[in-house]
Order: structure tokens, then sequence, then C-alpha cells
């Protein structure tokens, strides 16, 4: 679900006091679903259920899948992990990590 989508539907909520249940495989670290998993804070109940820890999958198969799909993708779609979406120079973790607002800018002039 897109972002905008998402946004459309908080409102919907109000008038109930209802409730938002969002279900699905990380798709990076980007959009809502990561915002809300990483920085939602008490606001948000996580429950992570990695496919390895299903009796119903077999181990062949996830090792099949994991051949198949490479290490990212797997990491991804069966083991729950928010994975860096391999376009940036730098790794997300990296750069975030090297912020710091005790670091003042260089003027010049």
């Amino acid at each position: 679900m897109s972002d905008d989508l998402y946004l459309a539907i908080r409102p919907m909520l109000a008038v109930s006091d209802g409730t938002l249940w969002l279900m699905s495989t990380p798709a990076g670290k980007r959009g809502f679903f990561y915002e809300a998993w990483a920085n939602g804070g008490d606001e948000w109940e996580r429950i992570l259920a990695p496919a390895t820890e299903c009796p119903r999958i077999a181990k062949k198969y996830l090792e099949e899948e994991r051949k198949t799909m490479g290490e990212r993708w797997f990491r991804q779609e069966y083991l729950c992990e928010f994975e860096d979406t391999g376009s940036g120079v730098f790794p997300r973790d990296l750069v975030e990590g090297a912020i710091s607002d005790e670091i003042l800018p260089l003027v010049i002039g």
C-alpha cells in the first residue's frame, strides 16, 4: 500500500476510535510501515513472525528460496528484516549514524 493510501485511511478511524492493523513483509527502510515499526513508539504493537519459526514451512524449501532469491530478498521476505534498498551508495544505518547535532555546519565567508 502506498504512503498516500495509508494517510487517507487514518481519518476513517476517528469516529469509531478504531484500530489499524498493518501486516506485511518489510519493503526496505522507507515508507510508513518502516517508520511505524522503527519509530512508532508504544502506539504500535509489533509482532515478528519469521518463516524460520513456522513449523509448516520446510527448512529445505527455505534453503531453496534463499538460493533463488538471493540473501537480501530472502532476509526481507522470509526473515522479516528491513533491508537497505540497495540503490544507495552508503547503507542507511551508516548515514544516520553520521548525523550529529554536535557538529556545526561550515560557514565560509
